[in-house]
């Protein structure tokens, strides 16, 4: 229950940030709502996984290329988080920025 309603969250969250207007270099609405659909799964995705962090991982898509920005505790949350993303209907490429920062 407590996964549903962070990715509930994490969903409405997404799409309220994302705004209405579409943005440079994006050609129509249509494309821009799709992004922002792209975006929306993969942070349900993170926050329905155990090993990812939804809080920490950002997620933003242009054209249906996913960038992961934001800071994961081991080499494998980086990895995992990739993989989720790839998985997700839409998603063209992904660009993974993540920064490996141990936990202290």
């Amino acid at each position: 229950m407590k996964n549903l309603v962070l990715a509930l969250a994490v969903a409405i969250g997404s799409l309220v940030s994302a705004g209405c207007a579409v943005t440079s270099g994006q050609s129509s609405v249509g494309e821009f709502v799709d992004d922002a659909t792209v975006t929306t799964r993969v942070k349900t995705r993170f926050a329905q996984d155990q090993q990812v962090s939804a809080m920490r991982i950002g997620v933003e898509t242009l054209n249906g290329t996913v960038q992961l920005t934001g800071f994961a505790t081991s080499q494998t949350e980086k990895d995992k988080a990739a993989t989720i993303a790839r998985a997700v209907p839409g998603v063209r490429s992904v660009q993974n920025n993540i920064v490996v920062r141990p936990a202290s």
